[in-house]
This record gives structure tokens, C-alpha cells and sequence, in this order.
């Protein structure tokens, strides 16, 4: 057991300040001319009666059925529309929703503004028998300022993970090891339901892995935020939202999955509504066995051989081939539950928890072979296992509470949140070192206790108010607290059978506490208006930073504060035929986060050790973009071009010592500047075949001078990916998927190109109501991390597969109540 620590338990609340709101007041100037006629109305969800935003709104003239002009709803689910006088009718479509068609009507002198009012628009359902099953949402919904990727129709994401879904998604990239990109920046800030999670608290984007994808509704990709949303994230902001059925009466669907390797699991989904009380809650279960293998070649080279610094391959050259074979076993457990009260339509409370927890063990075995001069001349060979039982519960709980005012989009939402997460690691190393032919020369035990907590809570309140016609203005606060400990003990077995701490590995006390206080506190304004087809929305968000990060064992605390100010501004032009343009920029920040900070080293590789850096610095960078879409009858398409300027950005860099033992550790190197165009669309060529399509090419320009004069790279890149859906006859479908991510330069080497293929099909059974799905990830087992890192004494080619093809078979059932079971339950 670890030591008991008074600092394990201690949670400190920093004082709660008075925020002072930020207004930002702007003119506006009418750019065009006045047009004879206006169509006007607001589109919102039928159910919930929140707007729908980015709606399609085409209108038509009555007589020649030809299509005169379209538009996008805003934000608020408003629109308008400037017309010829004449006779027309209005169609209105959102992926997900059931197309809605006007009546004729007229717009004249007579009657220059006409008004469609509230346009109320339905989830599309199909009736079958006595059942009726919700339709799936198209799989990729395309807007300016974000892609919303429905989960549902894409049929590679059945019996998966969260990060299966992740990389799947137009812009974002996921590395066998989990690593989330956006547009090929790993500065994304990930989070769930709009708030964030403790399951990326510790492990990052690899924590995904245990969310099951069939508790998520949909992602949202947000590559350029306004100051609505906090700061974090330099290439924007991914967000998962979780299921939540708000439909009358009760409604749910099961799911049973089994898989090769291991992938066992099952899942529920309910709800029930009943006048002003809406029940939800979301159930998953999941047994998985993960094996995977690496090979790591490195040279070490005698610093006195090299000339002028420069890399050379010389005589005194000590040569590692290593080989690693891993196999994790994972169990995981999903539940979330909460209700929504329903005061009135006006004013909702929503009270909700979150419960996970990941039983997990680890068995992995390297083998080092080590030789001198040349691979022909091998010193001897070493063989380590890693041996590892881990637990994770984590537990969030948040209550919200909506107001709406009798004026259209004047709200008022508050929230608070706690988040409650733990993890527990023991770990054993059996060390054993071999002369070449095999003769035992050393053999040791060694053990690491690693336990890490996690308590914050978040305040939030956020104001939207109506100014004029479509202008409005909103102000909010944020307040976010959290304390996270990792108390790290690392033993080694001596000579008299005793476990003595590991106290100097590379310079690391491995018999410590580390501390992480972070305190962050923000106001934003915005203000948004509307003249015609313009709009403009400039916004300004004020972040207080206040972080201490304290070795409590050796008495090593390291205080940081800092203000910043975060501007943002989006101006929208809509065109004719449905297009639109929109410029954009934000300033955002990445800060150094818990495990950026710990100085704890990786212990399971004895000869490759990563940990965090105490002395890092935040980054900043500056993002400007220009979008445009064009939404058509078959589809969409979208194109960015984004610029990004980065100050002390943060790279890992991997050192090696003379014995040719590297550390991997995050650093601030002096700047990257990266600039990209971006290409996504979902086209529908017949009623049978639909493509959906994402392109990314970059230049980046990284200078990492301030470490090693060498460490500058100019880099081209780019990744594409593509899939198809066939419908064919007797209800089969089937989905094929292609990835391809080219190599990429780094400070330090370059990253091999990643390319991988999916295959999917599913069929409806029993009337409808039941879908089988089954799926090969990675039909051709081509998913391998590649990467060369090289410096001033080191060569370094690594090869690793972490997860290898996975075959999925799912069962899902719907169901929706008949009407007599609905008269029993209301009664």
C-alpha cells in the first residue's frame, strides 16, 4: 500500500470572484441593395422547441417549380430571404428531420414581407406495425462553423469505441496509440456533452477507448470557436454528446456485440416522458482483449567521434534492436441516468450521472538485444515483462437549469458540475539480463504503485438576449476548480529480499507526491448582428489562470498566474444558390496540462522512458480562416483555407544518454507556423450509392533552434479519407472506408505515412426493428505508428502496432411503445 498522505483527500475551492461582464459593441452598414419582397420565419425542433440551426431553406416559384433562392438558418433558427414580387412555395430540410413544404403563397406590394412563423420540424420516423423506429440521421452534417457527424448511419462504429468514431471524422486523425488530431495539430481540447470529462483527465484521448460509441448521439468539430467557448485547444474543439431521448412516451434500443479479437459487450438506451417529467438513462458493458507488438532499431554513437555536431554513424556505434509484445484486457462498465423537469415549457431542470469504471490488466514482454559496432557482433540480450492491474472509477454529476423569456432566443442557462475520478496502478517488472548465448547474468524484481485523484468543480451561466432583428448580444461566466494528486512509488527488490524505493533514475525522486492546483476563471461578451445577407458576430473572452504544481516528498512547488485575453470575430456572407462565406479568427491557448507537468517517468520500458516537464510554459496561437459551402439536392460541400501562428509551441522531444537510454519529455520550442486548405462534401450520385469525402494538405514551418540548433523542419503534409454506402436490394447495406495519412516531418525526424481500410455491412430483421451489423477494422492489418527520430548522438526507426484488425458482429433492436402500452403506463 502507498503511504497515506493527508494531501490525497484535500480539495481546495479558490475564492469565487465577482465577475464584471464584457460588452462588445459594433456598427453595422447595409451592403446591399433593397430587394422588393422578403420571406422570413424561424425553423426549432418540435419536440425540445430549441432553434435549429444551419436548416436549409429553399424556396421555389409556384409555377415554374424552379428553384429562385435558398438560405441557412442562423444560430437562433432564424432566416430571411430577399425575393422578386411573385408566387412561390418554401421547402425546409436538416439531416435528421422530416422535410417540411409551405403552401403557396404570395409576396407583393400588397404584401412585400411575408412571414412563415415558427416552422416546427419533426424527427423523421418510419411506422412499423405496432413499432415505430426512429431513422438514422445522415452521417455527415456540413456548416461553417462546425461538422456535426451523426453516429448512427455509419456503420464502421458498430461494437466500437469512441475513438473508433474519432476516426472516422472529416479533419480529425487518431494514431494507434490514441492520439486525437485536428487538421494534424494534437492541441485539441475533447470535450463531452460541452463540458469536461475525467475520462480524458489521465490518459488523454486515449481514455476514450472506454466509451462505448453506442451511448454517443453525435461529434461536433469546431476548428475555429468563438469566445463563447473557453480558450483551451489550439486546433479547435471536439465535442461528444451522448444520447438523450426527449421523445413522448417510451422509446430505447439494445445492443449485444462479440468480436475477434475479444469484444464483448452490450448496451441499453431509454427513455420515457410522461407530461413534465423526461427520463433517460444509458447502460454499456464491454470485455475486450487488445494485443498488439512493436520493433524499435537505434544506434548510439561516442559524442568524441562526431564532427562539428553533426550526426555520424562512426566506429563507436552501440546498436539496440528491441521487440515488444503486448496484450491488454479491458473491462468496462458505462452508466448514465438523469431527468429533465419540465416546470413549464419555458423552464426545464436537468439533473444527471455519470458512473464508469475500467478494470484493466497489462502483460507486456520486451526483448533487447544489444550489440557493438555492427549487428553481428551482439553483447547480450535482456528480456523484461510488465505486469499490471489498473482500476478507474469515475463519477461526474451535474445539474442545469434553463430559462427561456417570452421574447424568441432570450435565454438564460446555468450549470454546476462535479467531477470525482481515480485511478489505481500496480505494476511488477521482471528484469533478466543474458550473455549472447544465453547464460543468466542478472536477474531483478521491481514493483510501481501509482495512484492519481482528480476533484473539480465548474460554474457556468450563460446569457443570450435579442437585440433588434437579428442582432443579439450574450454574455457569460465560468469558474473551474480542480485539484489532481498522482502519489508515484517505484521499488526494487534488494539483495536481502526487501523493497527499497528507486530514489535517481535519470535524475527523478520515483518516491514522490506530485500535486496539480488549477484554478481558471473567465467572463465572455459577444455581440451579433444581421444586415441582409451579412453578418457579423466579434466576441471577447477574459481568462485568469492560476496554476501550482508541488513535489510534496522533496518540497518542490512551482506557481504560475497568468491573464490573457482571447478575441474572436466571424463574419458571414450569404450568397445566392445556397452558398455561403464566412472569415474567421480566435486566438487560443494550450496549457500545460497534468500530465505535460509530472515529472514521473513511464517505468514499463527500461530503456525508453517518457514523462511530463514542471518548467513548461503555455503556447498561444493566432487562427484565421475562410470557409465557404454550398449545400445542392444531393449533397453538400465545404473548403477552408487556416493559418495558424503559434508562439513556445509544445513538442515532445526525445533525448538519449551515453548508455542509450532516451527520454521522451515535452518541451517549448520557439514557434509553428502552419497553414492548410481543407476539402469535405457528402454527395449522393443515385438512391443507392452515397460518398462522403475529406481532404487536408498543410505546411508547417517548426523551429525547435532554442533546443538543438539543428531541430527545424519545413513540412508538407496532407490526409484524405473516403467512404462509400451502398444500398442494395433485400435491405443490405454496406460501407467501405479508406484512410491514408502522408508522412510528415518533424523537429526531430519525420513520421512515416499511416494508411488503413474499413469494410461494413448491415441488414434489418424482424420487420425493421432489429439491425445486424458486422464490421473489419483495418481490413488489411496496416495500422502501424512509424516514426525515425534523430539528434545529435542518436538514429532511432520505431515501428509500432498497438491494436491490430479488429472483426465486430452487433445486434441492435429498437423499440418504441404501441399504443396501448402508452395508455397504461400515462394511466
Amino acid at each position: 500500500m502507498l503511504k497515506n498522505r493527508n494531501s490525497l483527500t484535500r480539495l481546495r475551492i479558490g475564492h469565487l470572484g465577482f465577475f464584471a461582464l464584457l460588452l462588445l459593441v459594433a456598427g453595422s452598414t447595409q451592403v446591399f441593395a433593397q430587394q422588393p419582397g422578403v420571406i422570413k420565419g424561424k425553423i426549432i425542433d418540435s419536440v425540445s422547441t430549441t432553434p435549429v440551426s444551419f436548416a436549409t431553406i429553399r424556396v421555389f416559384s409556384s409555377e415554374e417549380k424552379k428553384l429562385i433562392d435558398g438560405d441557412i438558418s442562423h444560430e437562433a433558427g432564424d432566416f430571411s430571404l430577399d425575393v422578386p414580387f411573385g408566387k412561390y412555395y418554401a421547402e425546409i430540410d436538416f439531416m435528421g428531420y422530416e422535410s417540411q413544404k409551405t403552401k403557396v403563397f404570395i409576396v407583393s406590394s400588397d404584401n412585400p414581407v411575408h412571414d412563415l412563423g415558427t416552422v416546427k420540424l419533426a424527427t423523421s420516423v418510419s411506422t412499423l406495425d405496432e413499432v415505430v423506429v426512429q431513422a438514422e440521421k445522415s452521417t455527415m452534417e456540413l456548416s461553417l462553423d462546425k461538422k456535426v457527424f451523426n453516429v448512427g448511419k455509419d456503420l464502421a462504429n458498430a461494437g466500437g469505441s469512441a475513438n473508433d468514431i474519432l476516426m472516422n471524422i472529416p479533419s480529425v486523425s487518431v494514431d494507434p496509440e490514441g492520439t486525437v488530431k485536428l487538421r494534424g495539430s494534437d492541441n485539441v481540447r475533447i470535450l463531452i456533452d460541452g463540458k469536461p470529462s475525467g475520462l480524458v483527465s489521465f490518459k488523454g484521448g486515449s481514455g476514450l477507448q472506454q466509451l462505448q460509441a453506442s451511448m454517443i448521439e453525435r461529434v461536433e468539430v469546431i476548428t475555429n470557436p468563438s469566445a463563447r467557448y473557453e480558450a483551451e485547444g489550439m486546433a479547435g474543439i471536439i465535442n461528444i454528446v451522448l444520447k438523450k431521448e426527449r421523445n413522448q412516451g417510451f422509446n430505447g434500443s439494445f445492443e449485444v456485440i462479440t468480436g475477434h479479437p475479444t469484444n464483448l459487450g452490450g448496451a441499453a438506451n431509454l427513455n420515457y416522458r410522461h407530461k413534465k417529467i423526461n427520463f433517460f438513462i444509458n447502460y454499456s458493458i464491454a470485455f475486450r482483449e487488445q494485443p498488439g507488438d512493436g520493433r524499435l532499431y537505434q544506434e548510439v554513437y561516442d559524442l568524441d567521434t562526431l564532427e562539428d555536431e553533426s550526426v555520424y554513424r562512426g566506429d563507436s556505434t552501440t546498436i539496440l534492436k528491441q521487440n515488444t509484445n503486448a496484450l491488454i484486457t479491458g473491462f468496462n462498465t458505462n452508466i448514465r441516468g438523469g431527468l429533465d423537469f419540465y416546470f413549464n415549457e419555458k423552464n426545464i431542470l436537468t439533473v444527471s450521472y455519470l458512473y464508469r469504471r475500467s478494470n484493466a490488466s497489462r502483460i507486456t514482454d520486451i526483448r533487447y538485444d544489444d550489440y557493438l559496432f555492427n549487428d553481428s557482433n551482439m553483447t547480450g540480450f535482456t528480456k523484461r515483462r510488465q505486469d499490471e492491474d489498473e482500476v478507474e472509477p469515475n463519477s461526474e454529476y451535474s445539474l442545469i437549469y434553463k430559462k427561456s423569456y417570452e421574447q424568441k432566443g432570450h435565454e438564460l442557462t446555468g450549470e454546476i458540475k462535479f467531477l470525482d475520478n481515480w485511478e489505481s496502478s500496480d505494476q511488477w517488472f521482471m528484469h533478466d539480463v543474458f550473455t549472447p548465448d544465453g547464460t543468466p547474468q542478472l536477474s531483478r524484481l521491481e514493483r510501481s504503485l501509482n495512484d492519481e485523484f482528480e476533484k473539480q468543480w465548474l460554474f457556468q451561466v450563460d446569457y443570450i438576449k435579442p437585440l433588434g432583428k437579428d442582432g443579439k448580444v450574450e454574455l457569460g461566466a465560468r469558474a473551474s476548480f480542480r485539484d489532481m494528486v498522482n502519489d508515484y512509488l517505484v521499488t526494487r527488490k534488494n539483495e536481502q529480499g526487501e523493497f527499497e524505493p528507486i530514489t535517481d533514475l535519470q535524475g527523478i525522486d520515483l518516491d514522490n507526491v506530485f500535486e496539480y492546483d488549477e484554478n481558471i476563471q473567465a467572463v465572455y461578451g459577444i455581440l451579433g448582428n444581421k444586415t441582409k445577407k451579412f453578418s457579423y458576430q466579434a466576441g471577447l473572452r477574459a481568462e485568469w489562470t492560476d496554476v501550482t504544481t508541488t513535489l510534496k516528498e522533496t518540497n518542490e512547488e512551482n506557481p504560475r498566474k497568468y491573464a490573457n485575453l482571447f478575441p474572436s470575430a466571424h463574419l458571414t456572407l450569404d450568397l445566392p444558390k445556397e452558398n455561403a462565406i464566412q472569415v474567421s479568427y480566435s486566438r487560443r491557448v494550450r496549457r500545460p496540462f497534468y500530465n505535460d507537468l509530472s515529472p514521473f517517468m513511464t517505468f514499463s520500458d527500461s530503456r525508453n522512458y517518457f514523462s511530463g516537464n514542471p518548467d513548461l510554459n503555455p503556447e498561444f496561437s493566432n487562427v484565421y480562416e475562410i470557409g465557404h459551402i454550398k449545400y445542392f439536392d444531393k449533397g453538400s460541400f465545404s473548403s477552408s483555407i487556416y493559418y495558424r501562428d503559434t508562439k513556445d509551441k509544445i513538442d515532445r522531444i526525445r533525448l538519449v544518454d551515453d548508455k542509450g537510454l532516451s527520454n521522451t519529455k515535452p518541451q517549448n520550442l520557439l514557434s509553428e507556423k502552419a497553414m492548410g486548405v481543407e476539402f469535405s462534401s457528402n454527395y449522393s450520385p443515385t438512391n443507392w450509392w452515397k460518398l462522403d469525402f475529406n481532404f487536408n494538405f498543410f505546411h508547417a514551418d517548426i523551429d525547435g533552434s532554442n533546443i538543438v540548433e539543428t531541430y527545424k523542419a519545413t513540412t508538407y503534409s496532407w490526409f484524405a479519407r473516403q467512404t462509400s454506402r451502398f444500398t442494395l436490394p433485400k435491405g443490405l447495406d454496406v460501407q467501405v472506408r479508406g484512410n491514408y495519412e502522408a508522412p510528415q516531418k518533424t523537429a526531430q525526424g519525420k513520421r512515416k505515412s499511416l494508411y488503413y481500410a474499413d469494410l461494413s455491412m448491415s441488414k434489418d430483421i424482424l420487420k425493421g426493428r432489429g439491425t445486424l451489423t458486422f464490421n473489419v477494422l483495418d481490413v488489411f492489418n496496416t495500422r502501424r505508428l512509424r516514426s525515425i527520430s534523430e539528434g545529435i548522438n542518436f538514429y532511432t526507426d520505431s515501428n509500432f502496432q498497438p491494436r491490430v484488425r479488429q472483426f465486430n458482429l452487433t445486434f441492435n433492436y429498437r423499440i418504441k411503445q404501441a399504443k396501448q402500452v402508452k395508455k397504461v403506463l400515462e394511466e
